[in-house]
């Protein structure tokens, strides 16, 4: 599997899942894990684009795939991706740990919906459990990461609105 733009071997256990597989065979330990049901969002990693549940998944499922982390959004050194940027400009985190399962969350949301309305935003982010800041920052946080990613319908003077 490839994982953040790296190739991988296949994992050795076929019962393993993508969440320990990632943290703990490739020390990727920005995905977190909390309920370890698919329930809190906070294991969200982009699979071919699009965000899956990491604790739901074998390993071996994303074989021939390829999977993003919070880590393959900027290296060391490089810039915040927007959706990072926005999260840290809006204080779209408190305590951090569900941090990266948003992030990834609204990745996959902005690549459906450049710029997202309202219902897109709450259906985006739906999936993820925050305990700590009420979603009003966050929601704010999808709104300044829209304005900040390149999108074309911006770049051609359209977009408002939704899609």
């Amino acid at each position: 599997m490839k994982v953040n733009g790296i190739e991988y071997p296949s994992p050795g256990a076929s019962r393993r899942l993508l969440s320990d597989h990632l943290r703990h065979d490739l020390g990727l330990t920005g995905t977190h894990v909390g309920c370890e049901h698919g329930v809190c969002g906070c294991c969200t990693v982009l699979l071919d684009g699009a965000p899956v549940r990491s604790c739901l998944m074998l390993a071996v499922q994303a074989e021939g795939h390829d999977v993003m982390t919070i880590e393959g959004l900027a290296g060391d050194g490089q810039a915040l991706h927007p959706v990072q940027q926005a999260f840290h400009e809006c204080h779209g985190l408190q305590c951090g740990f569900c941090t990266p399962g948003f992030v990834m969350s609204v990745v996959g949301l902005l690549a459906q919906h450049p710029n997202p309305n309202v219902q897109e935003i709450d259906e985006g982010i739906a999936g993820n459990l925050c305990r700590c800041t009420g979603y009003a920052s966050i929601r704010r946080a999808v709104k300044r990461a829209a304005e900040l990613s390149p999108s074309p319908l911006r770049a051609e003077g359209r977009g408002e609105g939704g899609t």
